[in-house]
């Protein structure tokens, strides 16, 4: 009887990472759950456990390689396996540029993003060629599409996934591996609290449009069961990513006129 598949998940102790795994859990998937707040990670597990699932808490900064590497061994050595490796993790400080701090917010922000992403794909990545399978996900934003102002490094960061993606989609496809992104708009998290925004404007996502933790976690696992490139959440953000694709004149000049001068007090 062949074992259930195993899904490794980043940023699992909060927001759209523990929804995932709740998801997951619920369709049989073994978890591995891994975050910093260790306390919060062995919650969810046994939260999963008494739903008859099966978790693995393992306490993890992606800023860390040797974090990664114990992290990828733990879920290797308890499971045998890792069918689909969603990087999940990640922060945003929101401000302009020469405001953000050199190392909490520039560095800090890079090294757990991109840096993170990439490390924790490659320890990942032998094991899914051994066995010619395996599914890639990375989180996005609509920020790695489109970047706007106050957004320098995280969208830094989003876009340098998103090239990252892309070159290895290229790269293990001929080993039967899947490499996709999730593009979200805003989602209700606790990434809002932490990213330090105050903005003049009261300038946000509006209410109709922004998403729940469990929508997205139900796209990732969408995205699973069908496999695609890319998905952008909710549809209607494609509109203006593509006007900032076709039309970049016309977007600067909305952005300067209706946000940058009235949050920077110049008229």
């Amino acid at each position: 009887m062949p074992h259930a598949p195993v899904i490794l998940i980043t940023g699992a102790s909060s927001g759209i990472g523990e929804a995932t795994a709740r998801r997951f859990g619920q369709a049989g998937y073994r978890v591995v759950l891994a975050a910093r707040r260790a306390d919060r990670l062995q919650a969810l597990a046994d939260e999963i456990a008494s739903q008859g699932g099966q978790a693995l808490p393992v306490e993890t900064d992606v800023g860390s390689l040797d974090d990664l590497e114990r992290l990828v061994k733990a879920a290797l050595d308890s499971y045998g396996q890792i069918d689909v490796l969603f990087n999940n993790a990640g922060f945003g400080r929101l401000n302009w540029l020469d405001s953000l701090d050199p190392l909490s917010d520039i560095q800090a922000q890079i090294q757990v993003n991109l840096v993170g992403v990439i490390q924790l794909t490659r320890q990942v990545l032998p094991h899914m060629i051994e066995r010619r399978q395996g599914h890639i996900i990375s989180m996005g934003s609509v920020a790695g599409l489109t970047a706007t102002p106050t957004y320098t490094i995280y969208a830094a960061s989003k876009f340098g996934v998103r090239g990252f993606n892309e070159a290895l989609r290229r790269e293990v496809g001929v080993y039967g591996i899947h490499v996709s992104m999730i593009y979200p708009g805003g989602v209700a998290t606790e990434f809002g609290a932490k990213a330090g925004i105050k903005r003049r404007t009261g300038l946000t996502t509006p209410k109709r449009l922004k998403l729940t933790s469990e929508q997205v976690a139900q796209a990732v696992y969408s995205l699973v069961q069908r496999p695609r490139r890319m998905v952008v959440l909710p549809w209607i953000y494609r509109l203006p990513v593509a006007m900032n694709a076709l039309f970049p004149g016309i977007t600067d000049w909305i952005i300067e006129q209706r946000f940058v001068k009235v949050e920077r007090g110049i008229h």
